[in-house]
């Protein structure tokens, strides 16, 4: 009796392990080639988070070449704008994969390219392999299997049984968001209350973590703001971008108006496309307006520093920072990051204007500037007079010009961001 109890527990257990290890719902499905949907091979622009990737594709695809893309049949959990348990293993794990690939298509669910609700992204199915002796994976139903996200009209699709079978064995097998354990990668402490300063001069330590700081709202830009604040020691300004999206209630977003100082609650995260550390997360419990993990305001009346900076100290300058951890020593326009500055008399000496009718960004300068030998890249939104005409390359080429703006970076090259047409003085 006891060799038969063994026998059919090893079984069992055989029979387990075949459903966990040998059934791999991403490679049940294939890629069929010559099917009535639409495919394109593409490459990798940037990411975004677990569901959504943004890849380049030919202009006959979509005319600005980049198709921003939300996979079918799955809903990851949230990992740039909001926070949330998961999002960052789903982000992590949709880069690991694609990152991998030496092949990735995309494909319709029919035979067109279907915008989702949002009207600004594409709903695919993405496959890739890592070898050119493999077959297609396919991505969605992985992330479904690995139980890296919930349903999102999973079985109303062309994949929707095998879909459905993944996410169902996720929540047998209580994977990742169905185990009902806390994300070892999410933060469930109270915010560190800390200084823009200790964040900026140790901004990785930071990072997935929950922070509370003070400083100037500056800057509006489209769902983002520009927050700064003063350090005595030092002398210097210290600043972060701080995303808040498109979710918060108006009471939340006066708070946020330009010009106040506020309390910021919110996540660090490393933000990809800028290659800048933010904060996100921002929450407001309109219930609860003393709630300490809502945003707060303090006062009112501020304006940017606007701090005057000669070029050589923008493109070489260094300074130490002496903390708890010691003596540090930085590049002048890292710590100036997302911080206010004027600079003056620069040469305008080449202009590149972003020439796609179908980029927001149609008709935003990069002026290449030169100042005691030095250049400097001044960044523009897209600028318009007061009789909201668009402002183009022939205002400033071959002028000197004073510039107020935001420190960023692009291509890791700094440079001066400026919003608007008053922050730039012919001279």
């Amino acid at each position: 009796m006891r060799k038969f109890i063994v026998a059919t527990a090893i079984l069992l257990f055989g029979s387990c392990l075949l459903f966990a290890d040998g059934r791999d719902f991403a490679s049940e499905v294939k890629l069929n080639m010559h099917s009535e949907t639409v495919k394109q091979a593409v490459t990798v622009h940037s990411f975004v988070d677990g569901d959504t990737t943004h890849f380049d594709v030919p202009a006959s695809v979509v005319d600005s070449g980049l198709l921003k893309a939300r996979y079918l049949a799955v809903n990851t959990p949230e990992s740039t704008g909001k926070i949330e348990e998961w999002g960052k293993k789903a982000s992590n794990f949709t880069r690991e994969k694609l990152s991998n690939a030496t092949s990735i298509i995309i494909e319709s669910d029919n035979d067109q390219w279907n915008l989702d609700s949002t009207g600004g992204r594409y709903l695919v199915w993405v496959w890739y392999r890592t070898s050119e002796n493999e077959e297609y994976r396919n991505l969605n139903i992985e992330l479904l299997q690995n139980g890296l996200g919930i349903a999102s009209s999973t079985a109303n699709n062309r994949y929707g049984n095998v879909a459905m079978a993944a996410l169902n064995y996720a929540k047998e097998q209580k994977l990742n968001v169905y185990s009902g354990q806390k994300d070892p990668d999410f933060y469930y402490g109270d915010a560190v209350e800390l200084t823009l300063k200790e964040l900026r001069c140790n901004v990785e330590k930071y990072n997935g973590i929950k922070v509370a700081f003070e400083g100037v709202i500056t800057l509006n830009d489209d769902g983002s703001i520009y927050v700064e604040d003063y350090d005595a020691e030092t002398g210097l300004y210290y600043g972060i971008g701080v995303f808040y999206g498109y979710n918060l209630p108006g009471k939340a977003l006066e708070i946020l108006s330009v010009g106040n100082r506020s309390r910021i609650v919110g996540t660090v995260q490393y933000y990809e496309n800028g290659g800048v550390f933010q904060v996100a997360g921002l929450t407001y419990k309109q219930m609860k307006p003393k709630d300490p993990g809502n945003v707060q305001k303090i006062s009112d009346g501020h304006s940017g520093a606007y701090k005057l900076t000669d070029a050589r100290t923008f493109h070489d300058g260094k300074v130490s920072v002496v903390d708890d951890e010691g003596k540090k020593k930085f590049d002048y326009a890292y710590l100036a990051l997302s911080t206010t500055v004027e600079m003056h008399d620069l040469k305008v000496r080449e202009i590149h204007t972003e020439d796609n009718p179908a980029s927001s960004s149609f008709g935003a300068m990069t002026m290449i500037c030169e100042a005691d030998g030095i250049d400097i890249r001044v960044r523009t939104a897209v600028l318009v007079d007061s009789n909201r005409n668009l402002i183009t390359a022939d205002a400033y080429l071959g002028k000197v010009i004073d510039v107020r703006g935001v420190v960023s970076i692009h291509d890791g090259v700094y440079q001066i961001r400026v919003l608007s047409a008053k922050d730039i003085i012919i001279k």
